[in-house]
């Protein structure tokens, strides 16, 4: 396929993405997309396990997720490649029709705006309860002005979040990536010793549950699966960075990150589950002591952690809003300063206007842990049912195999097929627990 052109592959001409500036090496993307996935999700995964009923069906529910988790990175690569686009969404409009590329450009803006709100507002509390441990030896009294998240948070973003979150081409977040990739393990690493030492102060349940209290109840960790492994969306951007790019090698790239990702949320969710038994908190951080030295870093990493992936997902819903900006009159008719929109006059009031709705938001909405659940069924139309549809499109334009096709035509039915049924049982489950 890398040697072949559009029109022997019986496709119209297309935009190659060889075309957009390939400098991301394969280290670079394996580190880009396992922070893409290690984000405000990984403090739930404990919960997650309690409310699955244990450790054992949880880990079993998470190995069978990790294969339609790889085959989604996988077929999200070689979609790129059939259809030419640069871009998630420029990918299934390409490949799917304009109809299902408006639903999956909807669906991209709203996910990734309610993912950035979820990411600010678990920074907001991190700072929060760090401030609270810092003034810990004063006497009690209403927080300090300077301490509250309404100072803080807006203080982060225009110092630290605005200016990183600035850049052309996600490529610059491979330096960030790797930093916010420490911090995640050093999480799970704290997690996973605290549980040994059992240091003074810790109350935990003890004998905690490792077998579900009905099969049903594994379904309930699906949603906490799909937000926290949600790196598909930077998929389609990652691979058309790289400099090297064939379907192995993606796949590699691919199986390398999730490997990373799925042992550091399993980690995390294990010994954070049996530390705590089912009075674990939805962010398990909350439930260490406020005053506990190595729990404080890991507060402040994971802070830094968060910080590093929304750059990310900022990048991903600028994308989206470029792409309208082009097909507007304002990228067809108007001034030539603003007709690229990947420009400086159409990027920075893009990403402020990004950062300054995102904000309001996690300032303004107080708790956003009855709809993780939501977040998840959304995001299992980028982890399962666009992937599949795109594979079922790709065969009617690339030339395979009978056999070849009818298996990847059954495959991308199972995807689809899969992701609506995550799609529907965890949007049930959410607005049952809200009513």
């Amino acid at each position: 396929m890398e040697g072949q052109t559009p029109e022997s592959r019986g496709l119209p001409e297309k935009p190659d993405p060889a075309t957009t500036a390939a400098t991301l090496s394969s280290m670079g993307a394996v580190f880009i997309l396992l922070k893409s996935a290690l984000g405000a999700g990984l403090l739930n995964f404990p919960w997650a396990f309690s409310k699955a009923g244990g450790v054992v069906p949880a880990l079993l529910v998470e190995l069978v997720s990790l294969v339609f988790l790889v085959s989604g990175l996988v077929i999200l690569g070689y979609a790129a490649a059939v259809s030419g686009q640069a871009t998630y969404q420029g990918v299934v409009r390409g490949l799917c029709g304009p109809a299902i590329g408006k639903l999956c450009e909807a669906c991209f803006l709203v996910n990734l705006l309610m993912i950035s709100v979820a990411f600010l507002r678990v920074i907001g509390d991190q700072l929060e309860k760090l401030c609270d441990s810092l003034l810990s030896g004063t006497p009690p009294a209403p927080r300090p002005w300077y301490a509250d998240q309404r100072f803080t948070l807006p203080l982060l973003s225009v110092l630290v979040i605005l200016p990183l979150s600035a850049p052309r081409e996600i490529a610059f977040q491979k330096y960030t990536s790797i930093l916010g990739t420490l911090a995640a393990w050093y999480l799970a690493l704290v997690i996973t010793v605290q549980y040994y030492l059992w240091p003074q102060g810790l109350m935990r349940e003890p004998g905690p549950s490792l077998s579900p209290a009905s099969w049903t109840s594994m379904f309930s960790i699906f949603p906490t699966i799909c937000f926290g492994f949600q790196c598909h969306e930077a998929a389609v951007s990652i691979y058309c960075s790289m400099r090297k790019r064939s379907l192995s090698h993606w796949a590699l790239v691919s199986v390398l990150s999730l490997l990373g990702c799925c042992l550091i949320y399993s980690l995390t969710g294990v010994y954070g589950f049996l530390t705590f038994g089912t009075e674990v908190s939805a962010d398990v951080l909350m439930s260490y002591p406020g005053n506990n030295t190595v729990i404080i870093v890991a507060r402040v990493l994971f802070a830094v952690s968060i910080v590093t992936v929304y750059p990310i997902v900022l990048f991903l819903g600028r994308s989206v809003m470029q792409d309208f900006w082009k097909r507007s009159c304002w990228g067809v008719r108007g001034p030539r300063a603003l007709a690229d929109p990947s420009g400086l006059w159409v990027r920075m009031p893009l990403t402020i206007l990004w950062v300054t709705v995102t904000l309001s938001m996690a300032l303004f909405i107080p708790d956003l842990s009855e709809i993780v659940s939501i977040i998840g069924g959304i995001s299992s139309f980028f982890i399962f049912i666009f992937p599949g549809l795109c594979l079922i499109c790709a065969m009617g334009v690339e030339p395979v195999g009978p056999r070849v096709k009818c298996c990847l035509e059954v495959w991308g039915v199972v995807s689809v097929l899969v992701g609506t049924f995550i799609f529907g049982q965890s949007t049930v489950a959410a607005v049952w627990e809200m009513i």
